[in-house]
């Protein structure tokens, strides 16, 4: 098919590069508030005049505030199943996917990764929106489990797999929060996959 070069195609591209600029401008707006006065002190009016956009311009790129502190991991499942897809063959499932842990989480400033966190724990609406992301991160990785390792027999142990590896991911986050992000999540991410191998 041939390249669509009409008129429309130079402000599809704009109008796309507009969006993403918002998007990134709420989001950035709504955590300079978030992290000045606490997430129950930040009303949507607050974000939107901070963001200079409107009330109703908010609504267009977001349901609610919880949603700006819950795109940090909103893509966390795609990145992982994506980096899993990276990983050379040859590998047990749990190792492909503790690497492939390993390799994004680098994917995160660790400092912004500790404020957002604990402003999440601040809010019990938030909070139980981000556990249950868990199960949508949990199923997108069984899914790319499953496409590389495809057999029938294994599917029950695969996913297993998913959700021991995201029961790592949560445990390394807790203890990253609770020791004030002294430690890397890396190294923590390593400690709870040797944990994890070891007894099983």
């Amino acid at each position: 098919m041939a390249e669509n070069k009409g008129p429309n195609t130079p402000a599809e591209g704009l109008r796309e590069r507009k969006r993403r600029e918002t998007l990134q401008r709420i989001t950035d707006a709504g955590t300079r508030l978030f992290i000045a006065h606490g997430y129950e002190g930040v009303t949507l009016d607050a974000i939107a005049a901070e963001a200079g956009i409107s009330r109703r311009t908010f609504f267009y790129y977001f349901k609610s505030k919880d949603e700006i502190l819950l795109a940090m991991q909103a893509g966390l499942g795609d990145m992982l199943a994506a980096a899993l897809d990276q990983e050379p063959p040859g590998q047990r499932p749990l190792q492909a996917v503790r690497h492939a842990m390993l390799r994004i989480s680098g994917a995160y400033d660790p400092a912004e990764m500790l404020v957002l966190d604990r402003l999440m724990r601040s809010s019990e609406t938030v909070m139980a929106r981000k556990q249950a992301s868990y199960v949508q991160h949990e199923a997108t990785l069984f899914a790319a489990l499953r496409e590389r390792w495809p057999e029938p027999a294994r599917e029950m142990a695969l996913r297993l797999v998913a959700m021991l590896s995201i029961g790592a991911l949560r445990v390394s986050l807790e203890t990253f929060n609770r020791e004030d992000g002294q430690r890397p999540i890396a190294v923590l991410l390593n400690e709870a996959f040797d944990a994890l191998e070891a007894e099983v």
